[in-house]
């Protein structure tokens, strides 16, 4: 077997191993090629270097190089894609967006709105709200018979008993009779923006929403 020909000898340098270069001293391609040349002019006569190990270096040279180049791509992108997103978010202060959520706020003298996704027809389909608290049921508002697809509701804030209840987070769950069998869906439910955080963890962009507090940016299904 072949020993490994260190072709730095010479020049009393060893041979270059990306994974111990420093972030500080990061080899230029220039630099590289100025090494090259210093390197066969200085060679040993006897044992000249081979072209088969000049191009194998120049191989692993432009490798490192390309990726690289292929890391700063990837986080210059990302970064533009982040910058959009933020601008974007920011421009939802104050706007209503639609979120998947079990709650919704009901300030005084307003209603929750909101959808949910059936996954089939149905002869009987209910919204029920309920307090978190106590589990109480406030309202079981019948949509009667629904095709499978997007189902919109609303409830106004009365109770079971017609009167108006208190402003506050309510539980919000849809559900429907297919096929025989109770099925729940989570709805989405519609809330004001309040504020918009940037983090630097993997949650990324946060909104704040009214009454449901922080989600992710990207769970926004509707900007209404």
């Amino acid at each position: 077997m072949m020993s490994t020909v260190n072709a730095y000898s010479g020049l009393g340098v060893s041979t270059l191993d990306t994974t111990k270069v420093s972030k500080t001293a990061t080899l230029s391609q220039d630099e590289f090629l100025k090494l090259m040349t210093t390197q066969m002019t200085h060679q040993d006569p006897t044992k000249p270097m081979q072209n088969g190990e000049f191009l194998s270096q120049m191989a692993q040279f432009g490798t490192v190089s390309g990726i690289q180049d292929l890391q700063q791509s990837f986080k210059d992108f990302s970064a533009s894609i982040s910058s959009d997103q933020a601008l974007q978010a920011a421009g939802l202060v104050g706007r209503n967006v639609s979120v998947p959520s079990d709650y919704g706020l009901l300030s005084a003298g307003g209603e929750i709105n909101g959808s949910f996704d059936l996954s089939a027809g149905a002869s009987a389909v209910n919204v029920v709200i309920t307090d978190p608290d106590t589990g109480d049921v406030i309202r079981k508002i019948s949509l009667g018979q629904q095709s499978a697809g997007s189902v919109p509701f609303t409830w106004d804030g009365l109770n079971n008993a017609g009167t108006l209840a208190s402003p506050g987070v309510y539980k919000v769950q849809a559900e429907a009779g297919i096929d025989g069998v109770n099925t729940v869906f989570q709805p989405a439910i519609q809330a004001k923006v309040e504020s918009v955080s940037m983090s630097s963890g993997t949650n990324g962009i946060q909104v704040s929403l009214a009454g449901l507090g922080a989600v992710s940016f990207n769970k926004i299904k509707q900007i209404l």
